[in-house]
Parts: structure tokens; C-alpha cells; sequence
């Protein structure tokens, strides 16, 4: 059950399918050159996925801060992350591309180079500490998680920013704004009576067309200085709802010349049709 006898055992496997990769003739078998390449993936990520959890015992308050996640685009926010960001290191080490601009590459093959060196420093003295005490953490060891945890996050911070563009500190407080809007808008509907809390309970499938519904319509008019204010620039609006902005302003036209009477018939409706 220990972590570092874990790690141990993870870390040979990982040895032994490297070897064997190394001796392995790529061009005269493919087909088994492929089925090691697999393997080496499946056990690098099981070795990580260890890696982490000592961490997380052993350096709790001293991991390097992942507050920069909340830039990525959400189709990056996939469990095997670290995986490929070795993969990707490796990759870079070795002078291939395969993602990033080659100049961008150059740039980050630093970066790369000093991550996986801290890695293999990691693997030999875990290896050892789990051969000699297996239950104890002493400093020597901590020092060097802790620097691979810094090593590891600034090297994602920088090679998913050579990716992709990463969210700007105004458009995460944009989203934001949009989140408390909706809450916003559920508080007033369940006020109103056009929603239940059993309907949110019960996770009602209709909400997700009738919160939006109503959030533009509050966003209008009853918060209109709130993210779907349309005295802001489209620029300065979140990328949400800056593709519909002169859409948006036609619908506010629209609602201002309804009366309160006709503004809640409008709502209840759209809190039933499809």
C-alpha cells in the first residue's frame, strides 16, 4: 500500500518497456514498435498518476500553484494532460515538432531539457528513498519533488500557450460576470414562479434552453449593466455573446416596448417551448 513501493514497481515497468523499445528494430516491426510505444504511454501515465499522489503527501503546501488551468480551453482539460505534456517534452528534446512552430519549439526545448532531467532526478531518488525507507519523506526528497511540480507547470503554462491562445485575466472576470448572471436570473425565476426547485433538483433538461433564454432577456433589461451590457464595444464583451451583438441589440429594441404584463407572458413562454 505505500506510495514510493508503488512507484517502484511503476517505474520498472516503465524501464523495461523503454529497453525494449531500444532494442527493437522500428522498420523491420512496425506492428510490435506501435504496440511498445502504447505501452510506454499506458505506463508513464500510471507513473505519474502515482508521482502525483506523492505529492500530494508529501508536499501538500508547497505544489506550485495551477491557478493558470483556468486559462485553457476546456477540450485541454482532459485527464491525461501530464502525459502528454512529457510526450511533448520528449518530442521537443529530440527536435521534433509536431505541434508548435519551430521557432516556438527552439524557445521551449529549454524548458523541456531541464523538466525531463528533473524527472529522471525524481525517478532515482524516489527509487532509492522507496528501497531504503519506503514510509519516510526526508528533505533531500522534498526539494526535489518540489522543483519538478515548478519545473512541470511552468513547462505547461508555456507550451499550451504556444498552442493555443489561453484566456485573457478580462475574459475569465467576463465569464464570470455571465456565471453570476445566471444565478442571477435562476434566483429571479424562482421567485416569479416561472421555475421550480424541484426542476433544478431534478436536473430538468428544459433549463438548459430556458436559463439562457431568460438570462438574455435579463441581461437586457433588468442587469443591463451586467456582461450583456451593449453600451460596451463587441470587443469588450465576452466572446460568448460578442457574435450576436447586433442581434442583441434588436431583441432589446424589441423588449423595451413591451409592456410588464406583456414581459412576463414572453417569459413564462419561453420557459416551455422547445
Amino acid at each position: 500500500p505505500r506510495l514510493l513501493s508503488q512507484f517502484f514497481f511503476a517505474d520498472e515497468r516503465m524501464t523495461r518497456v523503454v529497453a525494449e523499445i531500444n532494442g527493437l528494430d522500428a522498420e523491420l516491426d512496425p506492428q510490435q514498435y506501435l504496440v511498445l510505444l502504447n505501452q510506454l504511454h499506458l505506463s508513464q501515465a500510471h507513473l505519474l498518476a502515482i508521482l502525483e499522489r506523492i505529492m500530494e503527501e508529501c508536499i501538500p503546501t508547497q505544489r506550485h500553484s495551477r491557478d493558470y488551468l483556468v486559462k485553457f480551453p476546456e477540450e485541454l482539460l482532459v485527464d491525461n494532460l501530464g502525459n502528454h505534456m512529457l510526450f511533448a517534452a520528449e518530442c521537443l528534446l529530440a527536435g521534433t515538432f509536431l505541434e508548435v512552430e519551430e521557432a516556438d519549439g527552439a524557445q521551449l526545448r529549454p524548458q523541456a531539457r531541464n523538466l525531463l532531467c528533473s524527472l529522471e532526478l525524481v525517478r532515482t531518488v524516489l527509487r532509492e528513498q522507496s528501497l531504503s525507507q519506503p514510509g519516510s519523506y526526508p528533505e533531500p526528497v522534498r526539494a526535489v519533488l518540489v522543483q519538478f511540480d515548478r519545473l512541470f507547470a511552468e513547462f505547461e503554462l508555456s507550451y499550451v500557450s504556444s498552442l493555443v491562445a489561453v484566456k485573457s485575466p478580462e475574459e475569465i472576470y467576463r465569464q464570470q460576470e455571465i456565471i453570476v448572471l445566471f444565478c442571477e436570473t435562476v434566483e429571479r425565476a424562482l421567485c416569479l414562479g416561472y421555475l421550480t426547485q424541484e426542476m433544478i433538483d431534478g436536473y430538468e433538461p428544459l433549463l438548459m434552453f430556458t436559463i439562457p433564454r431568460l438570462a438574455i432577456i435579463s441581461g437586457l433589461l433588468i442587469y443591463p449593466e451586467g456582461p450583456l451590457s451593449l453600451e460596451r464595444s463587441p470587443e469588450q464583451m465576452s466572446r460568448v455573446f460578442s457574435p450576436f451583438y447586433n442581434l442583441l441589440k434588436k431583441i432589446r429594441d424589441l423588449l423595451r416596448v413591451l409592456s410588464e404584463e406583456e414581459l412576463c407572458l414572453l417569459e413564462r413562454s419561453l420557459c416551455t417551448a422547445e
